[in-house]
């Protein structure tokens, strides 16, 4: 068998969590099937390092995707001669398909976040998306998602047949794992001169409702009176004009470390040695960060909506994300109940460990091959 993957995800400098699916599946995949060929078509350059067995074959295909209109040709008009060629058995490819291509596929949806928060995409972003996602899910011949929740939100939008749909949850990054004291002293002396700290790890911008967190902790600051920081850490670039302006305006901004363009090891040391994760974010259809905190025995508090509730369990705290003071009531809850915050940290490392890549990458697997007997 012959599996391509859109694998435009994997940038040649920066990884998203899209493409650390992509890497942790189709790795695995490929060594473990070494009698079937992955294709990764890409709209430019591929990282050697993800090409990790003999069996994967890189296909570069411009031009790079830009904009929606570009990533339409690409999808339409660049990917179906590139799996004719290759006479690919299936096209997998997360959050848009080839509504051109003939052989089956399989759409993976991480997110549908267009859906509740559109006043977050650009108009021609939005757009795209709304016209197109419906046609996609038609399209496709197995649907993956990232969670129940998900998988619920595409039945009960679409209509879609709730059979073609298969439930894939994701796995951790085995680089979080849990520190030692002198280690966690160590990384708070680099960041935060010691102090201890509240992280919120994501990408940093107005949509992930950062300003409310900033609002929390203003009030934890006030009612608490310590010294403890706030630390804003993403792997991305920090470009969030409105946010930049919030921030520059907030009181207590000699409180708050931002730290953008992070390497993953270094994210998952900063995790490690933080006090608690606060995740208020809107929408999130798997909460990554989350999942992280808890691997490496980090409190986490996050929102009682989208896929939060269903992926963190009993394991969290949760909050009403657009109430800052509920938010602040948390974060003061942690920092004065100490046996509160050692059993989330318990019930966490439980739940963490419920979500690994081997059993993400076998049910993968199983949807790619339903896809291929489906036709």
């Amino acid at each position: 068998m012959t599996i391509a993957v859109n694998a435009c995800f994997l940038d040649e400098h920066h990884l998203t969590n899209n493409g650390n699916f992509i890497i942790e599946c189709f790795s695995r995949l490929a060594k473990k099937f070494p009698q079937h060929q992955f294709l990764f078509i890409s709209d430019k350059g591929i990282n050697q390092q993800y090409i990790s067995a003999n069996n994967i074959l890189p296909v570069i295909a411009g031009p790079k995707i830009k904009n929606p209109l570009l990533l339409q040709y690409w999808l339409n008009f660049k990917v179906p001669p590139i799996l004719r060629k290759h006479k690919a058995d299936v096209f997998v490819s997360i959050g848009n398909c080839s509504l051109r291509a003939k052989v089956p596929q399989c759409l993976v949806i991480n997110e549908l976040s267009f859906l509740h928060s559109p006043q977050f995409f650009t108009r021609n972003w939005f757009r795209f998306y709304k016209k197109n996602t419906p046609a996609f899910l038609n399209k496709a011949t197995i649907i993956t998602t990232a969670a129940q929740f998900l998988k619920q939100d595409i039945i009960d939008t679409y209509k879609m047949n709730a059979g073609k749909i298969d439930v894939v949850y994701q796995g951790v990054n085995k680089i979080f794992t849990q520190v030692d004291w002198q280690q966690k002293e160590s990384i708070k002396e680099a960041y935060t001169s010691g102090k201890e700290y509240f992280l919120y790890s994501g990408e940093i911008n107005s949509n992930k409702n950062l300003v409310n967190l900033l609002k929390a902790f203003s009030f934890f600051k006030k009612r608490q009176k310590s010294n403890m920081q706030l630390v804003l850490a993403t792997t991305t670039v920090f470009t969030d004009v409105a946010f930049k302006q919030s921030l520059a305006a907030y009181k207590y901004r000699d409180e708050i470390m931002l730290l953008d363009k992070l390497p993953p090891e270094t994210l998952a040391a900063i995790t490690a040695a933080a006090y608690a994760l606060v995740y208020p974010v809107f929408y999130d259809g798997f909460c990554t960060p989350a999942l992280e905190a808890m691997q490496v025995g980090v409190p986490v508090i996050t929102s009682n909506k989208a896929a939060m509730p269903e992926i963190c369990g009993n394991a969290a705290l949760y909050i009403n994300p657009d109430d800052f003071n509920d938010i602040a009531d948390k974060m003061m809850l942690l920092f004065k109940d100490e046996n509160k915050r050692n059993e989330l940290i318990g019930s966490g490392l439980q739940q963490a460990a419920k979500y690994n890549w081997p059993v993400t990458t076998e049910l993968l697997w199983q949807a790619i091959e339903k896809c291929n007997t489906a036709v």
